[in-house]
């Protein structure tokens, strides 16, 4: 995948040193930005890296925007409902190239709806911490329309526009460690 090869194997996703994150346009004028606390993503990774494969999952109710009262709204029936549909999925189904960088397929089951996504996606390279552990890293992003996964609501403005847009940007910086053995 780049001029550093991942190794054959399985890589589970560090989450001390990863984040998910997100935004969303809010009264048409800036940006909120929150992330998810837990999450839990492997990577297994054949001889060809190009038919690697990544599960991940999200505990839906770890949404944080650091404010609590629009968190709590956000994870209520109105959003996300949370408590009918706590994990959110992503399964991959194919990587190519793009350039220098990739394009990631996949799945993504957000409140009980499976949509394909496609992350950009930038491989980082691999190293080996001082701890003898072999870690890559990579980033990527991509667009999601959250009324394509049934979260619909609409909260219109006076002046045009809504409250919340309905385009949702994710960013993903994530750090693997491969499971020696």
């Amino acid at each position: 995948m780049s001029d550093q090869q991942l190794e054959p194997g399985t890589w589970r996703i560090d989450t001390v040193h990863s984040i998910l994150g997100f935004s969303v346009r809010h009264m048409m004028v800036s940006r909120v930005r929150g992330r998810f606390e837990r999450f839990d993503a492997v990577l297994t990774v054949p001889e060809d890296p190009l038919r690697s494969h990544v599960r991940a999952t999200i505990e839906a109710d770890s949404l944080n925007t650091d404010n609590e009262q629009r968190d709590n709204h956000v994870r209520s029936a109105d959003f996300f409902d949370t408590a009918t549909h706590p994990q959110w999925t992503f399964e991959s189904t194919g990587i190519r190239t793009s350039g220098e960088d990739f394009l990631l397929d996949g799945e993504l089951t957000v409140r009980g709806t499976t949509r394909p996504i496609e992350l950009r996606l930038e491989f980082n390279g691999v190293t080996r911490d001082p701890y003898g552990m072999t870690r890559a890293g990579f980033h990527a992003e991509t667009e999601i329309s959250r009324s394509a996964f049934g979260v619909d609501i609409e909260m219109p403005m006076d002046g045009g526009g809504v409250v919340v847009a309905d385009r949702i940007r994710i960013d993903i910086d994530a750090e693997f460690t491969r499971e020696e053995g």
